[in-house]
Order: structure tokens, then sequence, then C-alpha cells
């Protein structure tokens, strides 16, 4: 190829890129108006900027991102406008759309900062950006209203985090839009409850853990967050999270006897104990630290009569609490069943009349505990067990059959 037909080359290639690139403005241009347009199919819009979205002579201009951001924004008002107006919106594509325009934005003020080929710095859209991410950042919220209104849990969980982001924007600093108000607290605790009711602990605990510090209701944020991690089995996080409880709500005996719960699961009956007397000490009138202090002795150390002690200090605070009587007769009952247990060893006849005799001791020292817990709750199918094998061991026929009737439901 002579030099001649090189130039003739060389001036076709560039003429060409310079249509390409021509075409792919033209196409950000026509875009750009069809988004003013009302009636405009904002489809065929939407055709024409993807183009200039992936070419090189546009994708870094943010005129283009921009476009494409206000071409969602322009269906979002669409069907917005139709709703204001009391008619009947799409909400699926109203907020569809919007969910859309978010990224083409945060694109577009992102190469909006960038500096010139001078090396300065001067934004065209971002005045123009921050006015519609303001204008609607309450429809993020009432797009997670919807949506968890028709159970599509993970897109509500996504709109109020979309909501939360803008408010965290760095370039709304100082703006009331990043305001922490009770909307921003109320819509953070709303995506922890959308991603819990997803049963995914890998989305409701990272939103849990941001919660977690809000003034807004911080209690159950921390009960649930415990929750979450107790799906995970992660004894560690269970532990801190409950730390950090007790010393947010000194009142609530809640954390203390979930922790009380994990240190006997894990044998860690000294450091239960310990904590129990401090709690006791602070807060001497708390019968459900008395019921879990006798829950450590019973089950953790197997002292049948430390627990039995504990057991009997939370009835007497709470006389008419079936739980706290069949606590304490559960005490007696399984000794009754060890002794019992004990005697069907034996081969001697006097020594197993004898184990025999002190296992119905036990019977008959369990049974008003739980002859009392049936009548405050009859229908309870754990003080019927409990009564019928009482009533058999002692060789109350008639009350037996009375009760094995009832739990048959004859």
């Amino acid at each position: 190829m002579n030099l001649k037909m090189k130039q003739i080359v060389l001036v076709i290639g560039l003429c060409f890129a310079m249509t390409v690139a021509y075409a792919q403005k033209a196409s950000v241009t026509g875009a750009e108006r069809m988004a003013k347009n009302q009636s405009a199919d904002l489809n065929e819009a939407r055709n024409l900027i993807k183009g200039a979205l992936g070419n090189p002579e546009t994708m870094n201009d943010p005129k283009t991102w921009f476009v494409a951001g206000d071409i969602e924004d322009a269906q979002y008002n669409r069907e917005n406008t139709k709703m204001i107006l009391g008619q009947k919106p799409d909400e699926n594509v109203m907020y569809s759309a919007l969910y859309n325009a978010l990224p083409f934005y945060l694109k577009a003020y992102d190469l909006d900062q960038l500096p010139d080929a001078k090396g300065k710095i001067k934004p065209k859209y971002e005045k123009k950006i921050k006015g519609i991410l303001s204008a609607n950042h309450m429809g993020y919220f009432n797009a997670g209203a919807y949506y968890y209104d028709q159970n599509d849990y993970l897109k509500a969980y996504d709109f109020f985090n979309e909501y939360i982001k803008i408010a965290n924007l760095p370039f709304f600093t100082g703006d009331p839009i990043a305001k922490r108000d009770s909307n921003y607290y109320l819509i953070q605790f709303y995506a922890c409850v959308a991603a819990m009711q997803l049963e995914k602990p890998e989305l409701a605990i990272p939103a849990l853990e941001k919660a977690k510090d809000a003034p807004f209701r911080q209690n159950d944020v921390y009960q649930s967050l415990f929750l979450e991690y107790n799906k995970q089995q992660d004894t560690v996080n269970m532990e801190k999270t409950l730390m950090e409880g007790m010393k947010i709500f000194p009142d609530s005996s809640w954390y203390v006897l979930n922790l009380i719960n994990l240190y006997i699961s894990a044998d860690r009956n000294d450091q239960a104990v310990s904590m129990l007397n401090e709690a006791i000490s602070k807060n001497p009138n708390n019968s459900q630290l008395y019921f879990a202090m006798g829950s450590v002795y019973e089950s953790g150390y197997k002292d049948n009569a430390k627990a039995q002690e504990f057991y009997q200090k939370q009835l007497d605070m709470d006389k008419d609490n079936p739980v706290a009587l069949s606590n304490l007769g559960r005490v007696f009952y399984n000794q009754g069943i060890v002794k019992l247990n004990d005697a069907n060893q034996l081969t001697d006849a006097a020594k197993y009349n004898a184990e025999k005799e002190v296992a119905k001791g036990y019977f008959k020292q369990a049974l008003p505990f739980f002859e009392k817990s049936h009548q405050l709750r009859p229908d309870e199918t754990e003080y019927m067990i409990a009564l019928r094998g009482i009533y058999y061991q002692l060789d109350m026929n008639a009350e037996y059959e009375q009760m094995d009737a009832k739990m048959q439901g004859k």
C-alpha cells in the first residue's frame, strides 16, 4: 500500500470514528429529549442510551449517565403522578424505575467530580442530582412498604436500604436529608424486619448490627440479633450481644436468663452462678433470677437440694405461677424416678421395698405441686403426664384412670 492509499484509509478511519462518536452523542441528546417529553416512548429512550453507556466515546461523560437516570426518573414520575391524581399506577413499573435510577445518578455524580483537561473540577450535574434524590427520597420508603405488604421481603429490604444509603451519601452531609430523625431509624428498623422475614441471617445480622445503637426499639433489635446469632450457633456473638444488652437494659432479666442458659449449655456453671448472684444483689425481688439459679443447680451441678431451695424462693414470690410450681415438683419427681430405677436393680426383696418407699416419698412430695399446676393450666400436657405417672406410682388407680382418659380425649 503506497503512502497516498494509507492516507486515504486513515482519513476514512477518522471519519468513521467521528461518525460513531457523533452518533452516540446524538443518541444521548435524543434520549434526553424523550425523557423530557411526557408522551415519548421511554423504552425507545432506554434503547438509545444503552449503546452510549457502553461506547468509549460517551461512557465517561457524566451526561450519558445522568440522562439514563432521567429516563428512569421520568418513568417513576409518570406513574407517581397517576397516584397523586387518584388514578391507579403500575407500582412495579414505578418502583422498578426508581430503583434503577439511583445507580445511574451516582455514576453521573462520580464522573462529574473528575477534573477536566485543565485539571479543574466543574460539576454540571451535582445540584440536579441532589435535588432529584432529595425529592424522591421518601419514594424508597414507600416502595419498601409496598413490597413488604406484597410479602416480597427481599425487594422491601433492598428499598429500605436504598433509603438509608441515600441519607448516608457523603454529598448530603449537613443536608436535612442526612438527618438521623425518626423516619431514618424507623426505616432502618424495617430493613431489619424484612431481612428477618427472609430467614437469611447473612442479611439480618448486618442490618441488626447497624441498627443496634439507634435510639429506636433498641431492646427489640438486641433480642432479635441474639436470636439470629443463635440460628447460626455463633456462641461468641450470642454472648457478646447478651453482655451488651445487659449493660443497656440493666432492669431486663431477659438478657441475664438467656446468658445463664448459654453458660449452662457450655458447662460454665461457675460463671452462671457468679452472674446470678450479682443480678440478685441488684434486683432481689425478681423471681425469674431465682428460677435461673435453680436451673443452674438442677441442670448444671445436679444439686437437687440447692435447686429446691431456689425454686422455693421463686415460688414464695409467685405462689400461683404454674411453671414455678412444676419446677419444684419436677425436682421431687425426678428424684423419685432415680430411686425407682435404683430399686429395680435390686434382687433383695426387703431392700427393693425399702427403696420403693423412698421413691414414693418423693412422688408424694411432687404431687401437690403438679396438681396445682394442672388446676391452673388444665390443658398443659406436661402436667398431665407427670400427674398420671405419680398416680400410677402411688397406686391411686381412680385418679390414674381419670387422668389417662382425659389425655386420650375420652
